[in-house]
């Protein structure tokens, strides 16, 4: 796989589907009456803020879009992209809000386990996007120059190189926890 920006970003979406399955997975166990430690659930949406949002979707917007969209053939997917990823924010912050009202002591195992389950579909259906859109840019848009001067960027800043390994290793630690199993 050759240093290019899109490898990047989809190299993201590996690990970003292990997380989508542990999502999902978390919120069958939760509907099942499954006991999942509040220490896990919080690390998931850690990951979803510090890697989907934060690292991943900056990526996207920040440089990524804004680079294919100066060829205007793709405008209107990038557009669809952002509303996505606000959606997904949105689900993320109602997860973080009942996840802390459950932990209060308030019975909200059922909005927990409904947002996440609604956030692993998001992802499934944004990834399965987003991969089809990469492809296109690929063989269409971006020159090898502009995919390896991406790829630098998004490799020279080493705190979020180091934030991603972190990231990975949460994602491990939660497919090795026993309901993650089940």
């Amino acid at each position: 796989n050759v240093m290019s920006a899109t490898n990047q970003l989809r190299a993201d979406h590996d690990q970003i589907r292990r997380l989508e399955k542990i999502v999902l997975k978390c919120a069958d166990e939760l509907y099942k009456g499954t006991k999942i430690p509040f220490s896990d659930l919080r690390k998931i949406t850690i990951v979803i803020s510090e890697f989907v949002d934060t690292i991943h979707h900056s990526r996207e917007e920040d440089s990524y879009f804004p680079c294919v969209a100066s060829y205007d053939t793709l405008k209107d997917q990038i557009r669809k992209f952002l509303i996505e990823h606000e959606f997904g924010r949105n689900i993320a912050r109602q997860i973080s809000h009942h996840l802390k009202r459950w932990e209060n002591g308030e019975d909200a195992q059922e909005p927990v386990s409904r947002y996440l389950r609604t956030y692993g579909i998001f992802l499934f259906d944004h990834l399965n996007k987003e991969n089809k859109f990469f492809d296109d840019v690929e063989d269409e848009i971006l020159s090898k120059e502009e995919e390896i001067e991406m790829y630098e960027q998004y490799k020279s800043v080493f705190a979020i190189v180091k934030k991603v390994e972190d990231m990975i290793k949460d994602i491990d630690y939660l497919e090795n926890q026993p309901w993650a199993k089940n």
